[in-house]
Formats: structure tokens, C-alpha cells, sequence
């Protein structure tokens, strides 16, 4: 898969076939995530030019003109997460764990916040497999990843990953 996605983001909008970013994983230690680039090359640069609709502290717009043709096929399929694996491996993530935050995001969690770094951040979670791109608002976000962090077991962690491949297939609640 790795050939046709790099084409495919090389045709769309020439530059790095990866994008990486700093996020907080587990006890807030940080790391490198890695993604396909789903972006024009100087995204992080235009940021401040995009309306945030998303409530709290996290960055969302489901309209955000920075993203690419081919990566909303790849955000809408999942298919730039992939290369998360890579962070599966290195020890820095789980199959499915909470979101992994910025460290921007970190400087303004109160305690409550905080106890979401109590696990591996995983590349599906809680709101992944219910809401996507729906939920835009933080403290729903932690809320869904303390359930998580609650209701831990291999089995459930199975059922999250079953229903995250629905939702993709579906394209439910994807930008």
C-alpha cells in the first residue's frame, strides 16, 4: 500500500510523504507520531488562518482547507495512520489506548485531564470507534478515554478494534 499512497500524496501536493508531530504518551512522556501526509507541505505554518470549531483544547475543522484531495481520501479511510504502527512497535503506542495529546494541548490539562496519560495513547480508542470526527468537544474526548481507561480488558480492546474497521468501512463520522 505504501507505493500507491506515496504516488498519490507526491501527484496531489509534492513533498514529504510523512508528516511528524510531537505527542504526550504515556506519564506525558514525549514522542514522535507518524502519519501519511495528509496536508499541503507548510500546514502547521497556516494553522492561526483556520477557524477551530472544536471546544476545549484540541484543533478541529471539518472544512480545514489545508488537507489535501488525496488526504481526505486518507483521512476518511484511516489509511494515514498506518505508519502509527511503526509507533506500535517502538513501545510509544498501543493498538488501542486514548488519544494522544499535543503538548500544547498537556500545558492546559488540570489533574482530571492528566489521568488520560495513565495509559499507552493507541492508534484506535474509545473515540475513534464512537464519534471520530464528530466529537468536538475536549471534555467529551476525556470523558470517553476515562471510560476507556475504566472498563480496560483484552476483550474490550478487541471489540474497539471490531467496531473501529466498521466505522472506517462505513466512513461514519470521518472528515
Amino acid at each position: 500500500m505504501l507505493l500507491p499512497i506515496a504516488v498519490a500524496i507526491y501527484l496531489d501536493n509534492p513533498g514529504p510523504l510523512f508528516y511528524c508531530q510531537t505527542r504526550c504518551g504515556y506519564r506525558g512522556q514525549s514522542f514522535r507520531i507518524w502519519k501519511f501526509r495528509s496536508m499541503i507541505v507548510n500546514a502547521d505554518q497556516l494553522k492561526h488562518t483556520v477557524v477551530n470549531q472544536a471546544k476545549g483544547h484540541i484543533f478541529k475543522n471539518d472544512r480545514d482547507p489545508r488537507i489535501t484531495k488525496v488526504g481526505r481520501f486518507l483521512r476518511r479511510t484511516s489509511l494515514d495512520e498506518l505508519p502509527q504502527f511503526w509507533n506500535v512497535l517502538k513501545g510509544e503506542m498501543s493498538l488501542v489506548g486514548t488519544r494522544p495529546p499535543t503538548p500544547d494541548e498537556v500545558k492546559k490539562y488540570n489533574n482530571r485531564h492528566w489521568k488520560r496519560l495513565d495509559v499507552k495513547p493507541g492508534i484506535t480508542g474509545e473515540w475513534q470507534a464512537n464519534g471520530r470526527s464528530s466529537v468536538t468537544n475536549f471534555e467529551d474526548i476525556v470523558n470517553l478515554d476515562l471510560r476507556y481507561m475504566e472498563q480496560w480488558s483484552i476483550a474490550y480492546d478487541l471489540g474497539l478494534i471490531l467496531k473501529t474497521i466498521l466505522v472506517v468501512v462505513k466512513r461514519k463520522g470521518a472528515c
